[in-house]
């Protein structure tokens, strides 16, 4: 089932109650909301392109950004447990990646959304 999103599209491809599997298709330039899940556990698996990850909290008690931010590329995997903050960027490139996660698929908070969308 394909579902269009302002930053490209995914494509959900195993839908139970169990388990939820997805492609994503980020077109350059965009990027996903700054989020976290309270529930659910993903894992992704860079296809093509190179992205750039964002996790951690964004700014510290002083002001001052914290984090990490890595640039994956193809075949590279990252595992996202529940309450990690992190931002899927495809900066310079199409990028597309299999994120294989647990059942919850509304579960996302959303701290900055470029696109104005609120929490599911």
């Amino acid at each position: 089932m394909r579902v269009e999103k302002p930053w490209g599209y995914e494509d959900r491809w195993a839908i139970t109650d169990k388990y939820l599997g997805k492609i994503l298709y980020i077109k350059a330039g965009h990027r996903l909301s700054l989020q976290y899940h309270e529930q659910k556990d993903e894992t992704i698996y860079v296809l093509e392109g190179s992205l750039l990850l964002e996790m951690g909290p964004r700014y510290d008690s002083m002001g001052t950004e914290t984090g990490i931010k890595m640039v994956m590329k193809k075949g590279e995997s990252q595992r996202i447990h529940p309450g990690l903050i992190h931002r899927y960027c495809a900066d310079k490139e199409d990028v597309v990646l299999i994120e294989v996660s647990t059942a919850e698929i509304n579960d996302v908070v959303r701290l900055q959304d470029d696109y104005k969308r609120g929490n599911h």
